[in-house]
């Protein structure tokens, strides 16, 4: 029989239980970031303050370039930084936060934090720790100087034992036979440690009386006495009891600060990150009141939704829930709800706090696949502003097991977490360019500088007319009889033949510059099987008829972008769900079941599409390009290569975000080799460098009751380098062409309409009746008066960038394009006035010189 020390803790059954069914991802899990943290920590030397600042009172100076200085307090991991042009400091956490008569408990430790982690247990439960309450209080933080700055670890938790690490009861048979055993100074502090319950006729653990040298003597009495593992499991069985005294739960993780020019980069390192196997990070909040702004201070929080937003200081919103988006927009592997979501995507990796004396702009460098962002008004919590990143560590999902008619929901996580470090840079902007604006223009540099937007030279080519974007659909699947027996065919929609004519007719009403995305050429149709070879569908008119077409659309100067979905498979024919669909943490292909309007509501009596596996991104792509050669299209239409990113959490196979994240990217890399034009749907930032168009941009924010103002800012970062129209009009939920065209014009967005050659009700009965509202005729003479309204005013600032934008009044909003150029457009349904000009109801004005 083996002798153990009773802190060699006995995991009770249903944990067991819990490990043995999800082992698969457990082992997994128990890797490089499972190393004995506690054994890696060591306090270290206090730092050397490099220089003292009066403004910084009580922090050491550890770093300082020409334009910042960086301090840091040992006592707290709080660090601030210092702008020496304008004297300002901004803090990691608000210098008065222990003054803060709203937050209370965790909300009060959360102020005085850097990081705040949640971690599983292994019951799938989240619990929190964060480095005041479970690090700096315990005097379990070092500092040590890197380049330009420090790195700060923080050990949370401790191994110090505990009252719980002995029995919570023994039997009178059990404290005989121990007491037997021990000499008098262990059988009294036996005695003290337990106390009879005479109803139940058993001794319970004393925990108010096992704390410092009492509880060192109990521990003694045990190992004295030899009680064992076998001891414990006999004791739990005979008095009916369970126990679970886990490993102490001690996790690790470091934050490097460095400052850059006029920005400081903080970093958490992914090496760093160490946590035991049992209980798997989930999330890590990262900064959460950097910059925070008071319950007396004017400003704005700004929150990527969409085109952006702005939350205003102290909008007393205190019923709204907190902002929370995840960047990219959801992974479909991990996509729970059943119902249709309306929200706008992030499409840009940034974040920004607003304050009268200068502002600081969040830009995630590393990570951002794996992040999602907040913010909060004052009055809820705590009594601040502030938005800040979190990073996803490891996700988890759930897997129901059956057995003797009982049924178990158990946690499964994700093999192995994110390969990545987490990085964010805070760039630091004066006061007059502490604005939506100023950051706008700074994102747009830091982008130009970094090779995340196209040339300039490449997006200035062409005619000086905006573009007019149509999509027409060729071809769909629809079912069909013949003698009362079913068969699917392609119905088509639009042939290339028909095409020409739907051209011609445009070309005939002025309308110039089209930009036409064809959707539903090949492989079956719009839903076409995966490209994984490219057959050009007869119904449209097959290998000829697009040779034809193209050459047509090159005498017409017609940009021609044929339209190919490479992440999702859209119909299961020709396509193997089991081995190249994306597994969800179930284990199971992901599946996407149609919507059903009329509920909506997923219709999973309908055949679902599946999430392709990341791993087939690039052969996929490769596949298509090499079809391609052949028709030289000038051009080719991503679906959802710019649009999705998702997971792969295929067993011991697993591909996480920021890894399809790098597939995507090279991809869109090999696209951009063949010179081809490249027009994607979304438009996510890490794709931006290889576009050219973008349709269905952010024209919005999500309208979220928390947001104050949705503000153009993914437009004033892309203007100049990428052109982009937002949703189709005729499928879109405006019912006013005033104002779709007023959004045109203050956004600098093209005008965009889907179409077919035949009647609607052709896709009637069938699987695409959200095409309802596309058959060219009813469209083509509005869609013309519409161009060229938007035609003449933005003609005049083609490649132009937004510099300047603002609102003036309610639904009054005036925008200011490179050279010059403004135009101010009225929402409203009355007349306004505007520096004595009146602006008529749903119209606009335009002004300016060009430069």
């Amino acid at each position: 029989m083996r002798k153990a020390r009773i802190a060699l803790w006995l995991p009770v059954l249903i944990a067991g239980i819990a490990l043995a069914g999800c082992a698969d991802s457990n082992a997994a899990r128990s890797g490089a970031n499972d190393a004995p943290a506690a054994a890696q920590f060591t306090k270290g030397q206090p730092l050397k303050a490099a220089f003292t600042d009066a403004r910084a009172a009580g922090m050491k100076g550890v770093a300082e370039n020409e334009r910042l200085r960086l301090f840091v307090d040992e006592s707290t991991g709080a660090i601030a930084v210092l702008n020496k042009e304008t004297g300002e400091t901004w803090y990691s956490n608000p210098p008065e936060q222990g003054k803060d008569p709203l937050a209370s408990g965790v909300n009060k430790a959360n102020l005085s934090s850097q990081l705040k982690i949640d971690y599983y247990n292994n019951f799938g439960q989240v619990n929190s720790i964060n480095t005041f309450t479970d690090s700096v209080s315990h005097k379990q933080i070092k500092f040590e100087p890197i380049p330009s700055g420090v790195r700060v670890t923080y050990q949370f938790g401790t191994a110090v034992k505990s009252a719980a690490d002995l029995p919570m009861m023994l039997s009178s048979e059990r404290i005989e036979a121990m007491l037997g055993k021990l000499d008098k100074t262990g059988q009294r502090a036996l005695k003290i440690a337990y106390k009879e319950d005479p109803d139940k006729k058993v001794y319970v653990r004393n925990d108010s009386a096992l704390n410092g040298l009492q509880l060192d003597r109990a521990f003694k009495a045990f190992d004295d006495a030899g009680y064992t593992e076998e001891d414990l499991m006999k004791d739990m069985e005979e008095l009916h009891f369970t126990q679970e005294k886990p490993e102490p739960r001690i996790f690790l993780a470091s934050i490097e600060y460095a400052l850059d020019g006029g920005s400081l980069v903080a970093k958490i390192p992914s090496s760093g990150i160490q946590y035991p196997s049992a209980y798997p990070i989930g999330n890590i909040s990262f900064l959460s009141f950097f910059g925070a702004g008071s319950s007396k201070e004017k400003g704005a929080i700004f929150v990527p939704d969409g085109s952006g937003a702005l939350i205003h200081f102290n909008n007393g919103k205190k019923q709204y829930p907190a902002y929370q988006q995840p960047v990219y927009g959801e992974d479909l592997t991990m996509k729970t709800t059943e119902d249709a979501k309306t929200e706008q995507a992030v499409r840009l990796p940034v974040f920004g706090i607003i304050r009268e004396s200068g502002a600081i702009l969040g830009i995630i460098e590393e990570g951002a696949s794996a992040a999602a962002i907040h913010a909060d008004i004052s009055g809820k919590l705590n009594s601040y502003n502030y938005v800040y990143p979190s990073f996803n560590v490891m996700n988890k999902g759930e897997v129901t097991l059956q057995a003797n008619g009982q049924e178990r929901t158990l946690p499964r996580f994700q093999e192995q977490a994110m390969k990545t470090d987490f990085t964010v840079r805070y760039a630091f902007l004066n006061k007059e360019e502490a604005s939506y604006q100023g950051l706008a223009r700074y994102y747009q540099r830091y982008l130009e500088q970094h090779g995340g937007l196209p040339k300039p030279e490449e997006a200035a080519a062409g005619t000086t007319d905006t573009p007019f974007y149509l999509q027409l659909v060729g071809g769909i699947a629809k079912e069909k009889h013949v003698a009362g027996i079913p068969y699917r065919t392609i119905e088509p929609l639009t042939t290339f033949e028909q095409s020409e004519d739907i051209i011609n007719q445009m070309k005939s009403r002025d309308i110039s510059n089209i930009k036409l995305k064809f959707s539903g050429w090949f492989n079956g149709g719009l839903d076409h099987e995966v490209p994984d070879h490219i057959s050009v569908d007869k119904a449209v008119g097959g290998s000829n008829g697009l040779r034809g077409f193209l050459s047509f659309t090159q005498d017409q100067r017609v940009s021609f972008f044929p339209d190919v979905a490479v992440l999702t498979a859209n119909t299961g024919k020709g396509f193997n769900e089991n081995a190249n669909a994306a597994r969800t943490l179930r284990g199971v292909p992901a599946a996407l079941y149609p919507l059903d309007q009329a509920l909506n509501r997923r219709d999973r009596d309908k055949p679902p599409s599946y999430v392709v596996s990341p791993r087939l991104t690039v052969p996929y792509t490769k596949s298509v390009l090499e079809s391609l050669k052949g028709y030289q299209t000038g051009g080719i239409s991503l679906r959802d290569l710019a649009d999705q990113l998702n997971s792969d959490y295929r067993k011991h196979n697993q591909l996480d975000r920021t890894q399809s994240e790098k597939l995507s990217v090279q991809a869109l890399g090999s696209i951009s080799q063949q010179n081809l034009k490249v027009m994607a749907d979304g438009g996510n930032a890490y794709a931006l460098p290889f576009l050219s168009d973008i349709t269905n941009a952010p024209m919005s924010g999500s309208r979220f009751k928390i947001e104050d103002e949705e503000i153009p800012f993914y437009q004033m970062v892309i203007r100049g380098s990428v052109d982009y129209t937002g949703s189709p009009f005729n499928l879109s939920t405006y019912t006013d062409e005033r104002q779709y065209i007023l959004r045109c014009l203050e956004y600098g967005a093209g005008v965009y309409f889907e179409w077919i050659h035949e009647p609607n009700d052709k896709v009637k009965d069938t699987d695409y009746n959200d095409l309802y509202a596309v058959h060219y005729k009813q469209w083509i003479d509005q869609a013309a008066e519409m161009y060229r309204e938007v035609n003449d005013v933005l003609k005049n600032v083609r490649n132009e960038p937004i510099t300047g934008h603002e609102k003036l009044g309610e639904g009054v909003f005036k925008t200011v394009y490179g050279n010059g150029i403004y135009v101010i457009v009225n929402y409203n349904r009355t007349d306004v006035t505007v520096d004595g000009q009146t602006v008529k109801a749903e119209s606009y004005l335009t002004g300016g010189v060009q430069s």
